[in-house]
């Protein structure tokens, strides 16, 4: 499996699901607001809720409907629909932006910190994530994330899984396509990333979206690395 990867130099991550978990974060972060402001709200489900708009928000910027917008001005268009539909009215302007910035202080998964830290020590680490600089750069140091650099949609104006957000992550990584792996959990992100002639790893999270639902952890014939964690993946590339 090493030698198969000689090539490799960088490893490329998607970062909601795959690399902290947005879902336990917003939800923990969100019942610690309850007394302080009086809210009674099922935060299961308005996370859920939350990240349903994800994909839609950004269609509307793929199909050129909207202009480019950051991901962080997405998530606040799509949170005043959500206190409109919670019937959360006694928050301030602040503490609107203040629970808007939640998906900077999202929580690593637990082998999250320790496998990268050893991917680290073979590979360039960056993230590709459909998140802002701004929004990557406060969730690393938030979670000690230890990346060497922080890529992002916003250098291409475009969102995965349009190709000119990977083919910018190559040309400023300065490696052909075949020396960069991209890592997700979501087989969409790799699928798109494999056409481009990236090499793939698949790391499923069977708890990003709550223990009651289940998620396709089946590997495929075009994905080339399944790990079941950062640590298996470390270990499969033989950084010890």
């Amino acid at each position: 499996m090493v030698n198969h990867f000689r090539g490799i130099k960088a490893l490329t991550f998607d970062v909601f699901g795959t690399v902290v978990d947005w879902r336990g974060s917003i939800i923990a972060e969100c019942k610690s607001w309850e007394k302080t402001r009086l809210l009674d709200v099922n935060w299961e489900k308005f996370a859920d809720e939350w990240r349903s708009e994800y994909g839609p928000s950004m269609n509307l910027v793929r199909n050129g409907e909207i202009p480019w917008t950051k991901l962080d001005d997405l998530h606040m268009s799509s949170l005043i629909k959500l206190l409109k539909r919670h019937k959360i009215t006694n928050l301030s302007n602040a503490e609107i932006e203040y629970l808007n910035k939640i998906w900077h202080r999202l929580n690593p998964w637990p082998d999250t910190l320790i496998g990268l830290s050893k991917l680290k020590t073979k590979f360039t680490i960056a993230t590709l994530s459909n998140g802002n600089i701004s929004l990557l750069t406060n969730m690393a140091k938030w979670g000690n994330l230890p990346w060497d650099c922080i890529l992002s949609a916003e250098l291409s104006g475009h969102y995965k899984k349009d190709p000119e957000a990977y083919l910018k992550a190559a040309e400023l990584l300065s490696l052909e396509r075949h020396e960069i792996m991209m890592v997700a959990a979501h087989k969409d992100d790799l699928s798109a990333a494999n056409h481009l002639g990236m090499k793939t790893c698949f790391v499923p999270r069977p708890l990003e979206h709550g223990s009651n639902k289940k998620i396709d952890s089946s590997p495929e014939n075009w994905i080339d690395i399944c790990a079941s964690d950062f640590i298996d993946l470390a270990s499969q590339l033989g950084c010890h």
